[in-house]
């Protein structure tokens, strides 16, 4: 795999205009020019003429810490705008760029990692892949069950920001389907010791709850979730649009916590 062309991008902005003055002489982005995602979409047509998958992978949510009843309508706002809406807007820009079938050979990641900061320098890799195969146009994002599940400590709107993607997904799904025949899924992954996990605070404390919990009773590893993800972009997965794949060792099947001390007489299945 040979990283080509590395672009930078803040997802929050669609066009030069929406950029308010005291962020464009921001020194995080006064280094950059043709950041924002009308402007990268365009970059990456100018240099490379069509894409074949778009991954997003990206969230940025400035009161993740807070409970939602302590956040803020701007730490709300600013998280559904850099985490669901972002999808939506990355869309709206690369569908055009996107082949609906053919052997591909390239991949636009839009890589960021979560961090509690005012401005988001997202870094974009154009990537080529020299083991071609043919495969129809993909587009792929990553959720979080506390769209779906209370999980006490992902505040900051960012439950309110995964719901919203994952139903944005369904809706993609069908409208970019019906009218570029490209495919749209999300993977919601299980507790994962990344960077963006780290900004909330207590992630080897949900590591320890799905090891001791879920079906699959091991650490989950990014090699896992990657796996996942070239499957949904490959032609293995043609048939399959509008889903949530979860890829968490079984824990968003269950109902309970079954290390509660009130399980102590139950008889829970356990590696001999």
């Amino acid at each position: 795999m040979e990283i080509t062309k590395v672009y930078a991008l803040d997802a929050v902005f669609d066009t030069p205009e929406d950029v308010p003055e005291d962020i464009k002489t921001n020194k995080c982005y006064a280094r950059s020019s043709n950041w924002t995602v009308a402007e990268v979409a365009e970059c990456v047509r100018r240099d490379f003429g069509s894409i074949n998958i778009l991954v997003h992978s990206l969230a940025n949510g400035p009161e993740v810490t807070k409970p939602l009843l302590e956040t803020s309508r701007k730490g709300y706002l600013a998280a559904i705008s850099a985490s669901s809406y972002s999808y939506v807007s990355l869309l709206k820009h690369f569908l055009p760029l996107i082949n609906p079938g053919m052997t591909f050979s390239r991949i636009l990641a839009i890589i960021y990692v979560m961090i509690i900061w005012p401005y988001n320098i997202i870094k974009t890799w154009y990537l080529n892949l020299n083991d071609g195969f043919a495969a129809g146009g993909s587009l792929l994002s990553l959720t979080y069950i506390a769209s779906e599940r209370i999980i006490p400590g992902y505040g900051g709107g960012m439950s309110s920001a995964k719901a919203a993607l994952e139903g944005d997904t369904r809706v993609i799904a069908f409208e970019a389907g019906r009218k570029h025949k490209v495919r749209v899924n999300t993977i919601s992954a299980g507790p994962l010791r990344s960077r963006a996990a780290k900004a909330i605070g207590f992630i080897d404390m949900m590591i320890d709850y799905s090891l001791e919990n879920a079906p699959l009773q091991k650490e989950l590893s990014a090699d896992e979730v990657g796996n996942t993800a070239a499957f949904l972009v490959s032609p293995l997965a043609s048939a399959i649009t509008g889903a949530v794949i979860y890829v968490d060792n079984g824990l968003n099947a269950m109902g309970v916590g079954v290390d509660s001390p009130i399980f102590k007489d139950i008889n829970i299945p356990k590696a001999s």
